[in-house]
């Protein structure tokens, strides 16, 4: 039997809001990413692990800043945006896995597309970091979402009318047949 919540409306709300934001978003990102420059000089991609991050760092606070913290920046609201375009309040660690995992495919979508567009370079780091990035605020914020998302389930749970409780005749038993011997 299918329940009708009265104020059901804000889950739907939160989702559609989710979901909005999320396109916005992800058109956001495609356009700073893939979007070609005119440059004298391209760098090659970077397939190691961890050497753009220790060239930022060695590059001074504000490189490490500008690079690091872009990198982790770049698709951080996605920690968000998923599970609210995604509307359902599930556990935590598969919440957390289903994001994260969401989260690098975009990355690496990403990645394998910006060597073909001018100017852009592949760069492994990026994929850590914007990965990194989804997976902590994920972390701090997704309880938060959660806590006031059931609430405001709560705070609306009546149904609009009472449900009936089902009679005998409309649950039935299941058909049971006798015995029959298999032997003359």
């Amino acid at each position: 039997m299918q329940r009708h919540h009265r104020g059901g409306s804000t889950v739907h709300r939160l989702r559609a809001a989710g979901l909005v934001l999320l396109c916005c978003h992800l058109l956001f990102v495609g356009w700073l990413t893939l979007r070609p420059l005119s440059v004298p000089w391209v760098a090659p991609a970077n397939l190691r692990p961890f050497a753009s991050i220790h060239a930022d760092l060695a590059g001074g606070p504000w490189t490490a800043l500008e690079g690091i913290g872009g990198g982790l920046a770049l698709l951080a609201p996605l920690g968000v945006l998923l599970p609210m375009a995604a509307g359902r309040l599930t556990s935590r660690l598969g919440s957390w896995a289903r994001t994260v995992f969401a989260a690098a495919m975009i990355s690496l979508g990403i990645e394998l597309v910006q060597p073909a567009v001018p100017g852009q370079v592949a760069n492994v780091d990026a994929l850590l970091l914007n990965t990194t990035g989804v997976a902590v605020v994920h972390l701090a914020c997704y309880p938060v979402l959660r806590s006031r998302l059931r609430a405001a389930v709560r705070r609306e749970g009546s149904p609009s009318r009472p449900l009936r409780r089902p009679r005998d005749g409309d649950r039935g038993t299941t058909p049971r047949t006798p015995r029959v011997g298999t032997t003359p």
